[in-house]
């Protein structure tokens, strides 16, 4: 799949053969339109880049009047990348794209800070992210997906609470917290200093929280961080994903998922496998 924030609302992206796409996730949005981070917002990183896009959107009505109708007529189904400053405000979008066609799903991004606690992130708290999902579950009849953020001691925790809390799936995981300097100006790259580090420099830490969090819950993983071939994808599959995202390195090469959905079609014919499914997952109990 298309990982959410590199694929834009999917207009974007003429050059991938679509077909072979399992399905992508939009840009993030919120209730009201967000004009997001002045400039400058991305830089790039030795193994990746670091953004601080701001969560910029067109907020929820323009997606459901501009973007969700052309989603109805795509082969691949497209989820939502759904924020909120409140639990309520999730569940408030989460009721506005229930039963909107063209939304086959929701991804609820739980790396967004708290505004009834301070500014606390929503995913770094067992008891807020929970909220969180039980406030989208009671609005929506679509999937739920939770994205979890690494900035955690125990992702397991966290992935029981919104498993508990009546998410389908979990995402596994958004970007890390980084920063760059320019030695020039002596002042940070970044407009809004830190940005999400995300791209191949992440790949090892986001399969080990993927593979605990798998190891954790029931339901299915996706996992995304740094994938950029089939044999990264293919490593997450292993660790216990059910299915992976791919995002930054599309912006290296456009083609990219392509090349991976072939590289793991090959890997399953040369081993013998139907399917991608078949391929065993390693999730040792303690």
């Amino acid at each position: 799949m298309a990982a959410s924030g590199t694929f834009g609302y999917g207009t974007e992206v003429p050059l991938l053969d679509r077909r072979k796409l399992g399905g992508m996730v939009s840009k993030g949005i919120f209730l009201r339109p967000r004009p997001g981070t002045p400039p400058a917002r991305i830089v790039e990183t030795p193994a990746g880049m670091l953004n601080a896009i701001g969560l910029q959107g067109p907020g929820v009505e323009s997606l459901v009047r501009d973007y969700a109708p052309l989603w109805a007529g795509w082969e691949f189904p497209v989820l939502v990348n759904v924020n909120g400053e409140s639990a309520e405000e999730y569940g408030e979008l989460a009721a506005r794209l229930d039963g909107v066609a063209g939304v086959a799903g929701l991804e609820i991004n739980v790396s967004c800070p708290n505004v009834d606690a301070g500014g606390m992130y929503f995913g770094n708290d067992p008891r807020a992210a929970a909220a969180v999902t039980e406030a989208v579950r009671r609005r929506t009849r679509l999937p739920v997906w939770v994205k979890l953020t690494p900035a955690v001691t125990d992702i397991g925790v966290i992935a029981r609470a919104v498993e508990g809390a009546g998410a389908d799936a979990l995402t596994c995981i958004n970007t890390l917290v980084g920063m760059s300097i320019d030695l020039h100006t002596l002042k940070p790259r970044l407009s809004f200093r830190t940005g999400g580090l995300s791209g191949p420099a992440i790949r090892p830490i986001a399969l080990h929280l993927a593979h605990q969090a798998a190891r954790a819950v029931k339901i299915p993983v996706v996992g995304v961080g740094g994938i950029a071939s089939a044999q990264d994808a293919l490593e997450f599959l292993v660790a216990g994903c059910r299915a992976v995202q791919v995002g930054t390195a599309t912006f290296v090469d456009p083609q990219a998922i392509a090349r991976i959905h072939d590289g793991i079609t090959e890997f399953c014919s040369e081993r013998g496998y139907a399917s991608a499914d078949e391929i065993p997952r390693y999730l040792p109990r303690d």
